[in-house]
This record gives C-alpha cells, sequence and structure tokens, in this order.
C-alpha cells in the first residue's frame, strides 16, 4: 500500500526465503518493483547505514518475535527522522489472546505454523508504550484490532484484548514536515524514504 501511495519502500527481513518471495511478488507491477527495494537483514543490522534516514516505520507482528524488545525500539528511533511515525501491530499478553493466538490459531485451526508464537514474548498495550516513551516516542493512538478467520479479514475494535495497532512519533525539532504531511505531497513531489520490517 504504500509504494502504491508513492512511497519509497525499504522491506527487512532477516529470512532469505521471505525475502525471495516478496521480489517475486513485486515482479508482478512493474510501478511497484521500482518503489520497493527488500534486504535480507535484521533492523539492527542495518541501523549504521540508515541513521535517520526513513519518515515511517511500518512493524507489523513483528515485535512479539524480537529477541530484545528495547533494543529494537532503540533502533527503530535511530534510523527515524525527526518526528517520524512508527506504527506497530502485535498481540496483547492476556489469556483470550493465548487462547485465540496459539491454541485455536496455530493447534487448532492451523492459521499459522504450530511454535510461530512465544507467550513470553507478547507484549500489553501498557508496556509497549512505556518502552517507546522512554525511548523518545510520543504515542498518539491505540487501536484494538480483530481478525476474522472466515473473510481473512482485519477490523479495528475498542478492546485491545487481543490484537492491537499503535501510532508513535519520534520527538525531533519544529518546523519539519510530518510523515501525515509526506505522504499527502507525496504524488507532486519526490517521494520520501519509507521502511517496513516484516518476520
Amino acid at each position: 500500500p504504500l509504494g502504491r501511495l508513492g512511497a519509497s519502500v525499504t522491506g527487512i527481513d532477516p529470512l532469505e526465503d521471505n525475502i525471495r518471495t516478496a521480489d517475486q511478488h513485486k515482479s508482478f507491477d512493474p510501478v511497484l518493483a521500482k518503489r520497493i527495494q527488500y534486504k535480507s537483514s535484521s533492523l539492527e543490522e542495518i541501523v549504521e547505514e540508515c541513521m535517520e534516514t526513513f519518515d515511517v516505520i511500518v512493524a507489523s507482528e513483528v515485535v512479539e518475535h524480537v529477541a530484545d524488545l528495547e533494543m529494537f525500539i532503540k533502533c527503530c528511533s535511530r534510523v527515524l527522522k525527526p518526528e517520524g511515525s512508527l506504527f506497530i501491530t502485535t498481540i496483547n499478553k492476556t489469556q483470550l489472546s493465548y487462547v485465540l493466538g496459539i491454541v485455536v490459531a496455530e493447534k487448532i485451526i492451523g492459521i499459522v505454523p504450530e511454535g510461530t508464537h512465544e507467550w513470553e514474548k507478547f507484549v500489553p498495550p501498557e508496556e509497549l508504550e512505556r518502552l517507546l516513551e522512554s525511548n523518545g516516542f510520543s504515542v498518539k493512538t491505540v487501536n484494538g484490532m480483530l481478525y476474522n478467520p472466515l473473510s481473512g479479514s482485519w477490523s479495528w475494535m475498542e478492546s485491545t484484548s487481543i490484537n492491537y495497532a499503535m501510532h508513535a512519533v519520534k520527538s525531533g525539532a519544529r518546523g519539519q514536515s510530518s510523515p501525515t504531511d509526506a505522504l499527502s505531497e507525496m504524488e507532486s513531489e519526490q517521494p520520501l524514504a519509507a521502511a517496513g520490517t516484516t518476520m
């Protein structure tokens, strides 16, 4: 979606097989092929070469898999421009999320392979918000999310007891264009870089 909006996108994943699949997918769309590049790498590995490079980072269903969550957030801060946006979707650490995210999704329905998730790495929104704010971010929005396995679609909901999305903004100097302004100007100006991390 970011590429179709005009953004220049860098997608990273530590697994080379996932990168090959992503490269094959983008090859079907010549427009996206010019706007998207993929790297087989972790976020930690690209920090030095990408300091304050990106306007936006999308970490969708990522943080519940990282070994060191605070280090991951620190790396996000280092590669984001001042006032850059970080969008995170992940799984809350509740009894309900354990039942639905592990027992049902992995063991009963098999939406994802068994062993995909580790209960110990699920993170409550309060903890994630604390980590973000202690590393120079301001949390703007937290929304609950619900997955419908029959339709394969997501919808917003008030409760964050299962899945949730969080938007945070890195602190920075005033007077710079915000990511929202950048997205609205992409069709008429040179697209700004956006980073997506996947697992």
